[in-house]
């Protein structure tokens, strides 16, 4: 009995099972009837939009909007021709000539300010960025040193012009002498010519015996005392005339001295002025250092003064931009500082090197590998700009800056010919050379056959 329940729940379990996997392959056949009905709505669906494309790539189109399609394009098609052609024609005529670069900046030949004397600052009368004039003074130096030389070189002058009258006094006395030394060495040359007489006259009477040998020989030694004081007055006019040399030498003396001394005091007053530091340009005030109480030496930086009104553009074209420019070319400006703003300005003149050749370290190209580079040449243009905009100009600004060399392109064109020109008649010469040379031996070859 327990065998059969045992089977027969066995069978209830099958059919249960059995009973279970029927349902799931029901479920299973309406999932894939409801995929199959969902493709083929999306076929139907796929079809249809097939169908309206092809509906509307059969549909011809509007012959209005075909034509009005037709017209856009060769208008828009001659304009861009058009465009193409002005570019092209402004390129050929303009645009070929106009060389730029941004490799520019603004540049000013600014002074440094420093002093001529050393001492220490009392005052300084200028203050940053202030515009100052020529002449203006910027700052005052403790100048009691050389206001003190200056009082002793005038000291100096008034002796040496004392010594000079003392000179010329004594010169004037030296010169009286010489009158009276002369007036001597005439009543000498009276006496002695007076005793010569006498003792001419009295000799051939002395021979005769007509007069005494006595009296002539009186006659004799008063000849002898003349000719004596004779020279005496001569040593004495010859005494007097060196003396008066002499003064003459210590009058010269004198006045060199004289001369020194008002050169030592010019000396003094120009570096007390120099106590008083003044501009020697235009322009303002930058990289002020100069303080109140500082002991400054000659050459010690103050300031610098940067000329505004001065200007001028440093532009570093490139080589192959050079060719056809030259001094007076128009050039236009445009500094990043002032957008918007064309500036107008000329070539002014151009570097005799480029900027390889003035480096703290020059390239070797004689040495490793060589890889070409293309040089700059600095090229100064002045800006030609009113005072307003001048004094927004600062040195060191970037700027671009265009320049227009129609004017250069028949240099090229006139240097070409001439090289040309020279170059043939160089060839012609060799020419004529070579012809010479084959000539002499065919006439040194005739020579010796005859």
């Amino acid at each position: 009995m327990a065998e059969n329940s045992d089977d027969e729940k066995q069978k209830d379990d099958s059919q249960g099972e059995s009973g279970k996997n029927e349902s799931n392959d029901d479920s299973e056949k309406d999932d894939s009837k409801k995929d199959d009905s969902k493709k083929d709505d999306s076929k139907k669906d796929d079809s249809k939009g097939d169908d309206s494309k092809d509906d509307k790539k059969k549909k011809p189109m509007d012959p209005a909007k075909k034509r009005r399609l037709k017209i856009i394009g060769i208008v828009i098609g001659v304009i861009v021709l058009i465009l193409l052609i002005i570019f092209f024609t402004r390129y050929w005529l303009d645009g070929r000539f106009l060389e730029s670069t941004d490799d520019a900046y603004l540049k000013a030949d600014a002074v440094i300010i420093a002093p001529k004397v050393s001492g220490y600052v009392t005052k300084v009368l200028v203050t940053d960025n202030q515009i100052v004039k020529a002449g203006q003074a910027l700052v005052t130096m403790d100048g009691r040193q050389y206001r003190a030389a200056l009082e002793t070189a005038q000291a100096t002058i008034d002796a040496r012009r004392a010594d000079i009258a003392r000179a010329q006094a004594q010169d004037q006395q030296l010169k009286s002498s010489l009158k009276q030394a002369e007036a001597q060495r005439s009543a000498a040359q009276a006496n002695a010519a007076h005793a010569d007489e006498e003792v001419a006259r009295y000799a051939p009477l002395a021979a005769s015996g007509a007069d005494s040998p006595e009296h002539l020989a009186a006659l004799k030694n008063t000849q002898k005392q003349a000719a004596a004081s004779l020279r005496e007055a001569d040593a004495g006019v010859r005494g007097a005339q060196d003396q008066i040399a002499g003064s003459k030498a210590q009058l010269l003396q004198a006045r060199a001295q004289l001369e020194a001394a008002q050169a030592q005091a010019r000396q003094s007053e120009v570096d007390a002025q120099d106590t008083t530091v003044v501009s020697a340009i235009d322009g303002r005030v930058g990289d002020k250092t100069v303080q109140v109480g500082q002991l400054a030496q000659p050459g010690t930086r103050f300031m610098t003064v940067v000329p505004t009104m001065g200007i001028y553009l440093v532009a570093n074209f490139k080589e192959t931009q050079v060719g056809r420019m030259r001094p007076g070319q128009p050039a236009t400006i445009r500094v990043d500082a002032l957008s918007g703003v064309k500036l107008r300005g000329h070539v002014e003149s151009f570097s005799p090197g480029t900027g390889s050749q003035f480096a703290l370290l020059q390239p070797e190209n004689a040495t490793g590998n060589f890889t070409k580079i293309v040089q700059r040449m600095p090229v100064r243009i002045a800006v030609d700009a009113g005072q307003r905009t001048r004094q927004l100009l600062v040195p060191g600004l970037s700027v671009k800056v265009e320049v227009d060399t129609h004017s250069g392109k028949d240099d090229l064109k006139d240097i070409k010919q001439d090289e040309d020109a020279r170059s043939k008649q160089e060839k012609r010469a060799d020419k004529q050379m070579e012809k010479q040379g084959l000539d002499a031996p065919m006439n040194s070859n005739d020579s010796n056959g005859r």
